[in-house]
Order: C-alpha cells, then sequence, then structure tokens
C-alpha cells in the first residue's frame, strides 16, 4: 500500500498586524508568527492577567466567587469600556469578572484590582510577579485593565504563553470566556469577541482596542481535540483582527494536526529488573505526550527508548530510568525522561545473590 504523502506546509497567510502568533496549546509548537516578540500595547488583552491573577486567589482559597466587593469612586470614574456600576455599591466578585470578561469593563478590572491588593499600582505589581514566573520577558503590567501607559506594555507571544497557561491552571474558570452575552441591571451586554458567533470551535478568549494600540484579539479554539491559540495585535479594524484570527486558526488546522503519542501512567515497555521481588518493571511518562506533525506526516514519526541497565532494586515509583526521544525524519520533535510506574522492593538475600551471579555472568 502507498505511504500517504503529507500535505506540503506553505507560507503562513498575511495578516495585518503589527505582531501576532498561532501556537499549539498541547506541544507549544509555534505554526506561525510575525514580530510576536515585539513590545506592543496590548489594550484590554490586559485583562487577561488580570483575570489570572484573580482566578489564582480564587483557586488559593484567598477569594470566594460570592465575596461582596465594595466599589470605589476611582473604579467608578474608569474611563474606556465600563460595565457601569455603581460607586458604594457592592458586587460579588463573580459578577465582576463576568462584567469585565464579557464586556470588558474597566471599572470592574479596577474594582477587583482593588479588593485583592487594596490598590491598583500593587495589584499591578502582582500581575508583574505572575508575568514573570510564566516567563513573559517582554511584559510589563502598570495598571489592571489595559489603558495606555508608557511603561505597560506586551507581545503576542506573551500573550499567547500567558492564555495557554491560563486554560491549563482554571479549566473551571475558562468557561466565563465563551460566554456570548452578561445581563447587568436588567441589561444584556454582549461579548466584543465576534469569533464566539462565527466559529463554534472557537471558545474564547478576549478583545483589546485603544487608539494606540489598534484592533488586538486573542482567541483560542478547539478540533477535534487540537487546541490552537492565536494573538493578533495593531489591526486596523475590529473586522480586520477576526478575519486575522480566522486566516491563522485555519491554516493551522489545515497544515498541522497534533497528535497524543501516550498518556500519562501509560506503559512504554516492561523491563528486566534485577535483585527485586518481581523481575518486570513497567516505564512510562510522568506526563502526557503531545506532539504537532505537518498533516500527513504522523506516519513517518518514529520513537526510540534508552533505558538505563542494569536496574536494579529497590526502585521507587518516578524514579527516572531512561529517556524517550520522537523524531520526524530524523529531526527531535520531543525528548522526556521514562520513569518507573511502579515501585520494586528489594529481594531478600538468596534472591539478591542469585541475581548478582546472573548479572556477572552477563
Amino acid at each position: 500500500m502507498a505511504q500517504t504523502q503529507p500535505i506540503p506546509v506553505p507560507s503562513p497567510p498575511s495578516v495585518g498586524a503589527n505582531g501576532y502568533v498561532l501556537l499549539d496549546f498541547h506541544t507549544n509548537k509555534v505554526l506561525a508568527e510575525r514580530n510576536s516578540d515585539t513590545r506592543l500595547d496590548p489594550a484590554s488583552l490586559t485583562k487577561v492577567m488580570t483575570a489570572f491573577v484573580v482566578f489564582s486567589e480564587l483557586k488559593a482559597g484567598n477569594l470566594q466567587l460570592t465575596d461582596p466587593v465594595q466599589i470605589s469612586e476611582n473604579a467608578w470614574r474608569a474611563k474606556g469600556s465600563r460595565m457601569f456600576i455603581e460607586v458604594g455599591s457592592q458586587i460579588s466578585v463573580e459578577n465582576l469578572l463576568r462584567g469585565m470578561i464579557v464586556q470588558s469593563g474597566n471599572d470592574a478590572s479596577i474594582a477587583l484590582a482593588e479588593h485583592i491588593a487594596g490598590s491598583e499600582q500593587t495589584f499591578a505589581a502582582l500581575m508583574n510577579q505572575y508575568a514573570d514566573e510564566l516567563g513573559m520577558a517582554n511584559t510589563q503590567y502598570t495598571n489592571a485593565a489595559g489603558l495606555p501607559e508608557d511603561d505597560h506594555y506586551s507581545t503576542a507571544a506573551d500573550t499567547a504563553r500567558l492564555v495557554r497557561a491560563l486554560i491549563n491552571r482554571f479549566p473551571e474558570y475558562y468557561g466565563y470566556y465563551s460566554e456570548r452575552s452578561f445581563v447587568w441591571n436588567d441589561i444584556e451586554q454582549f461579548n466584543r469577541n465576534r469569533m464566539l458567533w462565527q466559529d463554534d470551535s472557537v471558545d474564547g478568549v478576549k478583545t483589546g482596542y485603544t487608539e494606540s494600540a489598534g484592533y488586538c484579539l486573542a482567541t483560542s479554539a478547539e478540533r477535534d481535540g487540537m487546541r490552537l491559540i492565536s494573538v493578533v495585535m495593531g489591526t486596523d479594524s475590529a473586522a480586520a483582527r477576526v478575519q486575522a484570527s480566522k486566516s491563522l486558526l485555519n491554516f493551522g488546522y489545515r497544515f498541522y494536526e497534533t497528535r497524543r503519542l501516550y498518556a500519562a501512567d501509560d506503559v512504554i515497555e516492561e523491563t528486566r529488573v534485577w535483585k527485586g521481588e518481581r523481575e518486570q518493571l513497567p516505564l512510562g511518562l510522568a506526563d502526557a505526550l503531545h506532539i504537532t506533525v505537518p498533516s500527513r506526516a504522523y506516519d513517518r514519526v518514529e520513537a526510540s527508548l534508552e533505558v538505563d541497565q542494569p536496574i536494579q532494586a529497590p526502585i521507587e515509583a518516578g524514579t527516572v530510568l531512561g529517556r524517550l526521544t520522537i523524531s520526524l525524519d530524523g529531526e527531535s520533535l520531543a525528548s522526556r525522561d521514562v520513569v518507573a510506574l511502579e515501585p520494586v522492593t528489594q529481594a531478600g538475600l538468596v534472591g539478591r545473590l542469585v541475581d548478582s551471579v546472573k548479572l556477572w555472568l552477563n
């Protein structure tokens, strides 16, 4: 039978943005980019980090969705897009989250920042701590809403890294980004991310606009188990950011595929153990392993396993005992430690002596 021929990967589509990136969620592989490390005004893409900090506080138990937040005059006076909250009122963390994520409310962002850190300035320091932790080397925040300031900047690559981390760490909260509307004060406010209406595979993430930033959009979509993240910054219009995002996503899904090779704890190989109460030990990976390859190239993927020999008991579960390398046409795609999936206790004196002789003879 003739081998399926891979689909040639063309150059990425021409995208009218100051910077963009297309990233596979599972493998972190960049499929397309231009000026993705250029520092740009992120506008309301900033609110992805604001939400990241809020989600972190929720997960740590320092905050509850039902907690009331007192609205300050500073939050009430926020410029730009607003949720229209009233000064002196008390609004739950969850309603403010929805107002920030769905309606892109600057007032909601500032209210959450003040509630968590006491001031927006202190909250921005928290944002920068998380940015450092995530390796966002070209990002600095000075406010929680994304209003333009000289020292407030990010990049397409850093924003994609942030989105990936948010989906990874907070799947229980990520669903807010797929909500198409939010009712507040009996008024239905619609999500500014038009991709939610135009592509059923899209479930987030965030729009942004200021005069200095242009029109920005971070998008995540999942088709047949393959999740992609696109970020476009500095397009000319709301329609342009949608079209650019569509073009990038369609390029990624048309010319690439991502597959899970192994789940965590899948048995890759059974190997011989010496001086133990059992002779066979299952080996596998601590975490799932995905690869991204050009469409129809999966049949040419090869796996090479090197196991440290001889393996002698006692062995604890999780002990690194070798290395698995995945390659395509001789080029390495991934390399992971292979670990013991189960413990092996040491054999008695007689068993150890017998295996010592066998090892010596071998």
